[in-house]
């Protein structure tokens, strides 16, 4: 086990965060009251995780009023919904929490104690997800059979989230009950947060792990060397298709081939209510300097034509359950509504 972390906190008005591009080799911590550096911390992937961004939005879009007068209240608090509105299109929760803060300024923004009512209900989302992530981890239990090694993608833990994670937390609930023994790591790229972060994560809850590239995952499971799959996701539409960091659609196809359970692990938060199937998430699209080069070193010429999604989308059929803090779902998905 090895000392305590945060991905994120808020104290004497200000944000506190983990820069996660720095991750597992430097472990420094920002604080900023500026919801400019946390919209530019987010779209660097200084603060990433689906439920982790919403977050910290809520956080931003409190701090962008702290000392505005009433002259400028509302120009204020627009202009940091709109910046922070486009940092990152694919994770729903973002939106979740900038119109969540948005309902409470409209409906208080006339009160001396403006910023500190908008900053409590930011608090109470950040606690919101803790909770969540508690009842995600506790609800997964349920889908051991046996002790198992378990294969995981890009991170979901405490770096991604309020509270212990989604899938990580279903994991670290697995292992203190003794259901999980080991646990293989896709090490994810382009950007490699299952080998800086995962990683980081599982060695500092004592977790027995090792990490293999993306590609290797289909030997994994042609040696039968894989019980169950569990990853997170950033956007989940009402048929239970899941948009997560690209390649988990590559692990379900593989689990549907070698029958081997696939799990997604979210809050409610990340069901999109407004989209039907898959087919209507916006895929964002990274730099292509993140395929061409490698902590900053080049590694292929600037020239290079690139394609590089940050997310995919794992059909709900190829989906064993869907594991939420309420209960897990199981196909077919359409009751989500």
């Amino acid at each position: 086990m090895g000392k305590e972390y945060f991905s994120i906190k808020f104290e004497n008005d200000n944000l506190i965060f983990l820069d996660q591009t720095k991750l597992p080799l430097e472990e420094k911590y920002v604080t900023s009251d500026d919801y400019e550096r946390i919209s530019e911390a987010i779209e660097k992937l200084e603060i990433r995780g689906a439920p982790l961004i919403g977050i910290a939005a809520a956080y931003a879009l409190a701090l962008s009023i702290k000392n505005a007068s009433k002259e400028v209240l509302i120009e204020k608090f627009n202009l940091a919904f709109n910046r922070l509105h486009r940092t990152r299109p694919t994770a729903v929760n973002l939106f979740h929490a900038l119109n969540e803060i948005k309902n409470v300024f409209e409906a208080n923004k006339n009160s001396e104690d403006i910023y500190q009512i908008v900053l409590e209900k930011a608090k109470q989302f950040h606690q919101e997800d803790i909770d969540k992530c508690e009842r995600i981890g506790f609800n997964g239990l349920a889908i051991f059979k046996k002790k198992s090694t378990v294969l995981t993608h890009c991170n979901t833990g405490k770096l991604a989230t309020g509270g212990d994670g989604t899938a990580f937390s279903v994991i670290k609930k697995g292992f203190e009950k003794g259901l999980v023994e080991f646990v293989y790591a896709d090490e994810t790229r382009p950007l490699l947060q299952g080998l800086r972060l995962t990683s980081f994560e599982l060695e500092r809850n004592g977790i027995p792990f090792a990490i293999q590239s993306d590609s290797m995952a289909a030997v994994l499971m042609q040696q039968s060397k894989i019980d169950l799959v569990i990853a997170g996701a950033d956007r989940i539409a009402l048929n239970g298709d899941s948009a997560n960091k690209i390649g988990t659609y590559n692990l379900a196809v593989l689990c549907n081939y070698h029958n081997i359970p696939f799990y997604i692990a979210a809050p409610t938060t990340t069901i999109d209510n407004k989209i039907a199937t898959g087919s209507e998430i916006e895929i964002e699209i990274r730099n292509k300097k993140e395929l061409l080069t490698i902590n900053g070193i080049q590694v292929a010429p600037n020239h290079y034509e690139t394609f590089s999604p940050a997310f995919d989308v794992t059909p709900s059929h190829l989906i064993s359950g869907i594991i939420t803090e309420d209960k897990i779902y199981t196909f077919p998905y359409n009751f989500i509504k």
